[in-house]
């Protein structure tokens, strides 16, 4: 049976998730608790060297970093197909992955990580907090939490984040005015990728970023409501936890607005 180690916050684990639900697969879920740092532990180190989530284990074997999971399910469990036949459309998906990968992904991680993450830690002593920090695998991760850890939403990552949300926000709303998915006319990897980082403005109640572009929030209202969505990703968040993220973003939200405002 498959294995995957997951956090039900974690944007990267939700699209691994999504992918799992579209194929109709069997797997077993491992909880990995990111605020207690488990993902730095020597036995999850062990599967996954860079020390994040999801890790998937198919047969004993460890496959890391959640496009390459994608990608992997994809090869191996061909049906349903989430990867257009048309080398161009296939080109367009792996843009968007791409895109998600090494764009949206850390502006997520900034937005996100200091209202999930950083309260924990602000429970230690600073030694205690800078020698958690410094266990991050990752340089460019590590310092990032150091300064989200110290300076909250007036660090230098949150204007970039914005910023990289916003393009892409634009860019989608552009593109999805001549075609429904990301990469052309069906559901595909780049939709699975893509659609658990608007998970993450909708469950802080920062829909009015998207749902003022109508294009935007047509295609993310079908990506929720797809069984592999709502399988996936919905399934962990309770009206309950729902109201107390709405309640987390409602004082970032005004930051993000202001940004939002001076550009």
């Amino acid at each position: 049976m498959l294995e995957l180690y997951t956090h039900p916050m974690s944007p990267c684990a939700q699209k691994v998730r999504i992918v799992l639900t579209e194929k109709q697969l069997d797997w077993r879920k491992r909880h990995v608790e990111l605020a207690e740092k488990e993902n730095l532990s020597p036995e999850y180190l062990k599967l996954n060297p860079l020390g994040v989530v999801p890790t998937l284990v198919d047969d004993g074997q460890p496959v890391i970093e959640s496009s390459i999971i994608c990608e992997y399910l994809e090869d191996k469990f061909p049906g349903p197909e989430l990867r257009p036949e048309d080398p161009v459309q296939r080109a367009r998906m792996r843009f968007w992955m791409k895109h998600v990968d090494i764009k949206v992904h850390p502006s997520c991680g900034a937005l996100q990580w200091p209202l999930l993450m950083a309260d924990k830690l602000k429970q230690l002593s600073a030694a205690e907090m800078d020698a958690i920090i410094d266990r991050v695998v990752e340089k460019p991760r590590r310092e990032r939490q150091r300064r989200l850890l110290k300076q909250g939403y007036d660090a230098p990552d949150i204007k970039d984040a914005v910023a990289t949300y916003e393009k892409t926000i634009a860019d989608m709303e552009r593109l999805l005015e001549e075609q429904d998915w990301l990469a052309g006319d069906r559901f595909s990897l780049a939709d699975a990728a893509m659609a658990p980082y608007f998970q993450t403005l909708y469950q802080f109640g920062w829909t009015d970023w998207y749902q003022s572009r109508k294009n935007v929030a047509s295609w993310y209202e079908r990506c929720m409501d797809r069984p592999s969505y709502q399988t996936g990703v919905a399934a962990d968040f309770s009206a309950e936890k729902l109201a107390q993220l709405n309640s987390k973003g409602e004082q970032p939200w005004r930051k993000i607005q202001e940004y939002l405002r001076t550009g």
